[in-house]
């Protein structure tokens, strides 16, 4: 199993919203109430910019969830397995962690979280079906999307094409 150059880290392929709820349900609804602390994610240190092939760390006062997805539409959730104080190795990148390193993480750093919704794609095209992990605060949300065989985050609301399925 590939862990991304990242010591420790053992994704866990789920590709149906069914399959997601079932897992990890509970536990991040377990995460409403909790206060943001921190978000980590891979920076390549030669080109300035988010390494998006590996996954995002959203850290809720200790409890970290871990987000990252995978070819056309496999999405991995774990939890407190990465460590990103050590270093991640893979070939041919210079690659470190970096802390909140985009304005609109910083921004819902403090913040406590509202609600989280599993985001289906609902378009007539490869992506249908879709899995992305939307997290809400009462001052904004970021969602952590396939943008075909690695991460995107956005930050509004879901696009036409998506159907929310909050876990209540």
């Amino acid at each position: 199993m590939f862990d991304f150059g990242i010591a420790g880290y053992q994704p866990t392929w789920l590709n149906r919203r069914s399959d997601i709820t079932r897992e990890h349900g509970q536990r991040l609804r377990g995460l409403v109430g909790r206060t943001l602390t921190r978000v980590w994610m891979v920076w390549d240190l030669q080109a300035d910019e988010w390494f998006c092939d590996c996954p995002v760390l959203f850290d809720f006062e200790g409890e970290q969830v871990e987000i990252n997805h995978h070819k056309f539409d496999d999405l991995s959730v774990t939890w407190n397995t990465v460590d990103p104080g050590r270093p991640v190795r893979w070939p041919d990148f210079d690659l470190q962690w970096r802390a909140e390193p985009l304005p609109e993480l910083r921004a819902l750093q403090g913040r406590s979280l509202t609600g989280v919704e599993l985001l289906e794609w609902t378009g007539r095209d490869l992506a249908q079906g879709n899995v992305d992990v939307s997290l809400v605060f009462t001052t904004g949300r970021v969602t952590v999307f396939n943008a075909l065989d690695e991460n995107g985050l956005r930050f509004t609301p879901p696009g036409p094409h998506q159907k929310a399925h909050p876990l209540p």
